[in-house]
């Protein structure tokens, strides 16, 4: 399987708390939740389930699966209108948590991988199928990336600026290059940017 993350971001990087509600994730201060909800466009939206439709199979760091299963996991079809494939998909396809204190999921499906991470995504991705995503998971992502086990990047940038949360991507860390595959924009200013990781950027040499 391919393994594929999709990410909500702010323009200055932050994914922390882009869900419905305001309290959903408080840490360090965070008060600015809620700053993604029904900014995109019919289209994005169609983009969001059209993506969920085509996971194989789902991998989450602990703290989003526990956000999913409270919603996703519990509610009802009728609960979510117009996002009802991206709970049969979640409820449907076999679910994976990177943890070591997660020890009886709840949630239908859901296997925790609590040994040698890396080897088992590695044999989940050699697995016949066609993705293995990961939605949320900020800390797992960067895991995944530093480790060169991400195949593909969606980024769903909405244009707000927040001023504080936490961001996807340190204020150091290491350095990654990126293929653009994909590009588009939707009436409600939401882009969409699907990338491939490609090595490490190339600098210019100093001056001599």
């Amino acid at each position: 399987m391919k393994l594929t993350t999709m990410t909500q971001l702010t323009i200055d990087g932050v994914m922390q708390g882009n869900g419905g509600a305001s309290e959903e994730d408080r840490r360090d201060g965070f008060v600015r939740g809620g700053w993604a909800l029904g900014k995109g466009d019919q289209d994005t939206r169609a983009y969001i389930n059209d993506t969920y439709q085509r996971a194989d199979a789902f991998l989450f760091g602990r703290r989003t699966y526990e956000l999913f299963a409270r919603s996703w996991g519990s509610l009802a079809e009728r609960d979510v209108p117009g996002w009802e494939p991206v709970m049969r998909a979640l409820n449907a396809r076999p679910k994976y948590v990177a943890s070591t204190t997660l020890t009886d999921p709840a949630w239908s499906g859901t296997d925790v991988l609590a040994g040698d991470l890396a080897a088992a995504i590695a044999q989940l991705k050699a697995a016949p199928g066609g993705e293995l995503q990961v939605h949320g998971s900020g800390t797992l992502i960067r895991w995944l990336l530093e480790r060169g086990l991400v195949d593909e990047l969606t980024l769903l940038v909405v244009p707000v600026v927040l001023g504080q949360g936490a961001r996807l991507f340190p204020a150091t860390g290491p350095d990654l290059a990126l293929q653009l595959l994909d590009s588009r924009v939707d009436s409600k200013g939401v882009t969409i940017q699907v990338y491939r990781p490609a090595g490490r950027p190339q600098y210019a040499p100093a001056a001599s």
